[in-house]
């Protein structure tokens, strides 16, 4: 039989999941390039609107002030920045055409541990480099380059490495389910994505004011232990808190009557265990509004209401 006649044999169905869900996704993804000279960086990402808008990571981006960018075609487009989260490590580029191959979002809140995973993205300047992996743990959280945790983290062993950051995280349905963003490099195995119900939320944001916002009391904290007694006194299971360790003089927490050495339990109603669930609590829509505070002070537990600002 000629070559011309010849029937592709049928693949497996796990590697027909793999090559279906890169057919769906791989057209969208795109090399990045960011900057030039030295400050020359590159990793990937993923178109999500046929109108240019793409996802990748912040720390790829960041400090450029001029990004390119290469789709699996091999079409090149110009792409501006929208804005970049540091906190959670997402951008948002936009490139110069319209009618472009764009993915399909899924949601990460619907992952169960164990299910197949497909990373695309150009690791080490290889394009559309496909890598397969389960869904090893679900919930982690990452520490962002701003110091916040970047929460709802996933965990897979779909191997990634530089230049897979900011690439999508496919289901075998050919939904982006994640922005690729980190790996352990001490281990093996041991890869992170940033869930899609994150990124599209950041991602709106981004496109509408150019920023994320969160708000800030203007403190310095620590998370510290409980003592046993002050537990039973609170009637408390959780065994830590923030303890307040600094605070600016015409910030919002000083003006509430918070006080060095003050112990935070909870704010808005909401237990903090320590300074991550304060950044976590500390979103934009609470700038300005009023919000209660409860604190341990000097054996006593009291009440105070205080008015975040808006963070920049």
């Amino acid at each position: 039989m000629s070559s011309a006649n010849a029937v592709a044999e049928p693949l497996d169905p796990y590697s027909e999941c793999v090559a279906g869900a890169f057919e769906r996704v791989g057209p969208a993804v795109a090399s990045i390039v960011a900057g030039s000279g030295r400050r020359r960086g590159q990793g990937s990402g993923v178109l999500f609107t046929p109108d240019g808008y793409c996802l990748t990571n912040s720390h790829v981006v960041s400090g450029a002030g001029e990004c390119e960018a290469t789709l699996t075609d091999g079409r090149s487009f110009r792409a501006r920045r929208v804005g970049e989260d540091e906190a959670t490590d997402l951008a948002v580029l936009r490139l110069d055409g319209n009618g472009l191959p764009h993915a399909e979002l899924g949601r990460s809140s619907n992952l169960r541990v164990g299910q197949l995973v497909v990373a695309i993205g150009n690791p080490l300047g290889y394009q559309a480099t496909v890598t397969a992996g389960i869904v090893s743990a679900l919930g982690r959280s990452l520490r962002g380059r701003s110091g916040r945790l970047i929460e709802s983290v996933i965990q897979t062993d779909a191997p990634l490495n530089p230049g897979n950051s900011g690439g999508p995280l496919v289901d075998a349905s050919g939904h982006v389910i994640g922005v690729n963003t980190a790996m352990a490099g001490w281990a093996q195995g041991i890869y992170f994505a940033i869930g899609i119900d994150t990124a599209a939320q950041v991602a709106t944001c981004l496109m509408r004011e150019g920023r994320v916002r969160r708000s800030r009391l203007r403190l310095a904290g620590q998370t510290v232990s409980l003592e046993r007694r002050v537990l039973r006194a609170l009637d408390r299971t959780i065994p830590s808190a923030l303890m307040v360790a600094g605070l600016d003089s015409d910030g919002p927490a000083a003006r509430a009557g918070l006080m060095k050495g003050d112990v935070i339990l909870e704010f808005a109603d909401e237990t903090v265990c320590g300074v991550d669930d304060l950044h976590r609590m500390l979103i934009g829509d609470r700038a300005d509004c009023e919000t209660s505070l409860r604190v341990w002070r000097a054996g006593t537990s009291i009440h105070l209401n205080v008015r975040p600002e808006a963070d920049g």
